[in-house]
This record gives structure tokens, C-alpha cells and sequence, in this order.
């Protein structure tokens, strides 16, 4: 498996936190990408949210879609 600073993903965190601020259970968060056509188990945001997940990109443009995550605080992981 490919990684970024020893993690399959480095957007987990951002997910979370983004998820808290809407108010969002992981349960809310699955529901709202299922009308977006992403099947998504809460198990599966847990791992992403803890970084032992790869996200793929379709999953990330709906994750911002869905949690008003920027395009900009994505480019901030790459500010190294």
C-alpha cells in the first residue's frame, strides 16, 4: 500500500473534524454520501479517520461536497 508520511491517508483528521463541526455522526456522514452514490460503512469513516484507510478521489470530492470541506485546507497538507 502507497503512503504519505507512513499513512495510507493524511485527510483523516480534517474529515473529523469537519464531521464534528456539522454536527455529523459517523451514521449522518454515511447517509449523506449515499445520496451522493458512495457507499460507506461506519467502520470505513472510522478508519479513514484515524488514517488506516486509503480515500480515493470520487470519495474525497464527495466528502467535500458533503462536509463544505475546501479545496484550500486540502492544499494546506501539502505546506510542508
Amino acid at each position: 500500500m502507497k503512503k504519505f508520511n507512513n499513512k495510507p491517508n493524511i485527510i483523516g483528521n480534517l474529515i473529523k473534524t469537519a464531521r464534528e463541526k456539522k454536527k455529523y455522526t459517523k451514521v449522518d456522514l454515511c447517509r449523506e454520501l449515499e445520496l451522493l452514490g458512495i457507499e460507506m460503512s461506519r467502520n470505513e469513516i472510522y478508519r479513514i479517520e484515524h488514517n488506516q484507510m486509503i480515500v480515493k478521489d470520487f470519495e474525497l470530492v464527495a466528502f467535500c461536497i458533503v462536509l463544505d470541506i475546501d479545496f484550500n485546507d486540502l492544499k494546506s497538507f501539502f505546506d510542508l
